[in-house]
């Protein structure tokens, strides 16, 4: 990641993240829409059970929205959707494809991020060269199947003093314990359907905003 990705990465203390079936309106094309104008600088596309023409068609139009608003776009999983549509990069779990091997194919500046769940896992994705990396679940969280348990405050803690890459928090976090995110040193979190399965997101992410400043004085 170049110096004005991790600039851009750091705008804006919320990750945006896609999750239509979860969604209040049903429609990632609105939700996302809705999360730029309220200042989100990068929307992960997460979707596990559309078909690929299905996540190609929206992508296509996610990515020309994601321009025009000077925000990033990460696919999750799907490295070869990522580059079909031009992302910035693409997320991958500790079961996906490696590090090394999306280098191998990716262009110069592409984005990996990499989930992780353990100090093992957070100091392994620095040594490969990952970008990013995503830490959690903090709290319990049912938008994905097959989950790990939460691994809490405490490993958002060593990576906060000890990984020097960037992070983002992620799982089970709401508006009422993301304060507790933000005062543990941690500058980016994503919630999803803490975001997309509200009636009004544009509201919801500028009161997360405000818990962030907060949080900070």
């Amino acid at each position: 990641m170049n110096q004005k990705q991790k600039e851009l990465f750091y705008e804006f203390p919320i990750y945006g993240m896609t999750a239509e079936d979860l969604s209040y309106s049903h429609d990632n094309i609105k939700d996302v829409k809705d999360m730029l104008e309220a200042g989100i600088k990068v929307i992960q596309y997460r979707e596990k059970k559309k078909t690929f023409k299905y996540m190609y068609n929206q992508l296509v139009i996610i990515r020309q929205m994601t321009k025009e608003a000077g925000a990033m776009l990460i696919v999750d999983d799907f490295v070869g959707l990522a580059l079909a549509v031009g992302a910035d990069g693409v997320h991958v779990g500790q079961e996906d494809i490696p590090v090394h091997a999306i280098k191998a194919i990716a262009p110069k500046d592409f984005i990996i991020g990499v989930s992780t769940h353990m100090p093992e896992h957070a100091v392994k994705a620095v040594e490969d060269g990952a970008d990013y990396i995503g830490v959690g679940p903090i709290y319990a969280t049912q938008t994905k199947e097959d989950v790990v348990d939460p691994v809490g405050l405490d490993y958002l803690d060593y990576v906060s003093a000890n990984i020097h890459i960037p992070f983002v928090a992620i799982g089970g976090i709401k508006d009422n314990n993301v304060d507790d995110v933000f005062e543990s040193g941690c500058d980016l979190a994503c919630l999803v359907t803490g975001i997309v399965g509200k009636p009004d997101i544009k509201k919801t992410v500028i009161e997360l905003k405000r818990i962030y400043d907060e949080s900070k004085k």
